[in-house]
């Protein structure tokens, strides 16, 4: 799908924001060589597909001069160069931006965070420590942290004999998806995603990206019935969200498993493994469905 026909944003509002060139950088926290750190020391850095760009990214949906970070001495930019799917930054679509700390520069498939400040080292080990916990490109908790916490969490629900239950669930026909629409809309799904659950979430539930499109939520003190009427909650509400990507709606359906800790199911492997058996469960039956324990 062509990404042409888009809405570009020219950033002028941020203006009086100045970050000092003298310290600065940009790291992947999403895509290939996660962690690495390009320092932004010269007048500028070409971001694109061509082995000679300064920041090398080899990916079908990134031009081969792609973008470019100017560094003026007194601020720093990027600045679109006509590629074909665009320069987008904290998930807009810009020609021109004046980059400030904390920044989200998506190219193709890769994210990179821009950090300024008066202790970029300090910062780049902060950003480090962070993606051992936290899925870049949907910014919740990934895989090992959901490990531990649940690990965590089970070992504390059978101490002190509380409720714990375990949902797990993925998009329905996601291949589809990035087949119709393509990987970047495949990403924004990801994300959307993530950002609709989240905001219906408890404050002590953790949600967390398994791996590709399966997500984790584990819920304290929930038992097996209302683990169930929660996920089919869930369920609906993405069912009724909107996901709008390059002005095209793309449909999204989810299908879930519920597992509960006790009756004998005690081990971190078991609870995942009868939370995943009853999402196929649930695919089986039709998709945008939920299966749990009675």
């Amino acid at each position: 799908m062509s990404q042409k026909n888009k809405t570009v944003v020219t950033v002028i509002h941020n203006l009086q924001a100045k970050p000092e060139a003298k310290e600065a950088c940009v790291v992947v926290i999403y895509g290939h060589d996660l962690g690495k750190k390009y320092n932004l020391d010269t007048p500028s850095l070409i971001i694109g597909r061509s082995s000679k760009c300064d920041i090398h990214i080899d990916q079908e949906s990134v031009s081969r001069n792609h973008a470019k970070i100017v560094n003026s001495g007194k601020r720093l930019l990027i600045r679109d160069l006509g590629s074909t799917n665009g320069t987008y930054v904290n998930d807009q679509p810009v020609e021109e931006w004046i980059l400030r700390d904390g920044d989200l520069i998506k190219i193709g498939r890769t994210i990179l965070k821009f950090l300024s400040g008066g202790n970029i080292e300090h910062s780049y080990h902060e950003e480090i420590y962070r993606l051992t916990t936290v899925d870049g490109l949907t910014q919740i908790f990934n895989k090992r942290y959901f490990m531990e916490t649940l690990e965590r969490e089970i070992s504390r629900a059978l101490r002190y004999q509380r409720c714990l239950s375990l949902i797990m669930f993925d998009l329905d026909k996601f291949k589809n998806v990035n087949d119709t629409y393509g990987h970047l809309a495949g990403d924004y799904v990801l994300k959307r995603l993530a950002e609709v659950i989240k905001s219906r979430i408890r404050r002590e539930d953790v949600l967390a990206r398994y791996g590709g499109e399966e997500f984790t939520i584990i819920l304290p003190e929930i038992d097996a019935a209302h683990a169930l009427v929660f996920a089919d909650k869930i369920r609906r509400l993405v069912e009724r969200s909107k996901f709008t990507f390059e002005n095209i709606d793309v449909p999204v359906t989810i299908s879930i498993g519920v597992s509960t800790v006790g009756n004998g199911l005690e081990r971190t492997d078991d609870v995942i493994r009868v939370a995943d058996e009853f999402l196929y469960e649930a695919k089986a039956a039709g998709r945008n469905c939920c299966r749990g324990q009675s």
